[in-house]
Parts: C-alpha cells; structure tokens; sequence
C-alpha cells in the first residue's frame, strides 16, 4: 500500500487547500535536540501550525509514506532511517505554503542549502538532511492526511 489520495480517504475540504504544506522534523533532527529551532524557524517565517504531533513511524508506515522511491537503492535504507527514532509531524498554514517551506528548508544536500535554510542550520548530510516538505499542495494535504485525522487539524 502507498500513500494516494484514495488511501487517506481526502475530505473534499482538505483537497482544496491551497495555504496549507506538510513537514516532518526527521529523526536526525529530533535526536540532536533541534525541534525547538527548526520550530522557531518555521513560525519566524510566518507558518501557524494547524497539526503536529511526537510520534514515530512504523515501518509499514514509512514504506507506505515513501513508497514513491520502492524502487530507488536507498529505499531501506531511507525506511530504516525514518523508523530508527521519534519525529514531529506538523501541518502548516500560511499563503503560497508549499513553495514558500521548501525556500525554508534548503536544499536536500545541505552542502547545496542556502546560508540560514532549516537544512544548512541543522542537517548533517543528503541522507539525514533534518526535515521533510511536501513538494506540492496535492501532496501536501496527501501527507497532511497520511499523519493526521480530520478532529486533529485545527
């Protein structure tokens, strides 16, 4: 099973948000100590958080969450990685969210991140680069309601 459209069951009113993105602060993240900076960075930009939650992937969840790259080598590795420790799940609101997080966020490779991206701040390398973001708004509210039930959006 991956994640679509179909399999989250979409509320018509989640399809069409527009100002909305989704992001996941990445086990690397979490176990050196940075949730409350990479936090601060987003609601510095101008994001509200609508959703968030502590939690931790299984692997049949992270299989299904990045099944978009089953067939890519570092498919195991990228399920492992993102089950070895908890992460922060967040919806976030804010006009032109998508294209707006990703500036945010940098780069994968942080060696390419822009001086003050969440990833040159706080990712040590292409593989635990700190943070995920939804790379468009169909995804975004895909993955919003991969992680989180329509009571637990505000």
């Amino acid at each position: 099973m991956s994640i679509t459209e179909e399999s989250v069951l979409l509320p018509k009113f989640r399809k069409m948000t527009t100002h909305r993105t989704f992001t996941m602060i990445k086990p690397d993240a979490v176990e050196n100590g940075h949730i409350g900076g990479i936090l601060e960075k987003i609601t510095s930009a101008g994001f509200t958080i609508v959703a968030m939650k502590y939690t931790q992937l299984s692997k049949r969840d992270a299989q299904a969450f990045y099944a978009i790259h089953k067939e890519r080598p570092f498919f195991d590795e990228l399920v492992d990685f993102m089950t070895r420790g908890p992460i922060v799940s967040a919806i976030l609101e804010k006009e032109n969210a998508v294209e707006d997080f990703r500036a945010l966020i940098g780069a994968t490779n942080p060696e390419d991140a822009a001086e003050g991206t969440i990833r040159k701040l706080y990712a040590t390398d292409i593989a635990e680069n700190a943070v995920h973001g939804s790379d468009s708004d169909e995804n975004a509210a895909i993955e919003g309601a991969f992680h989180f039930s329509g009571r637990e959006i505000y």
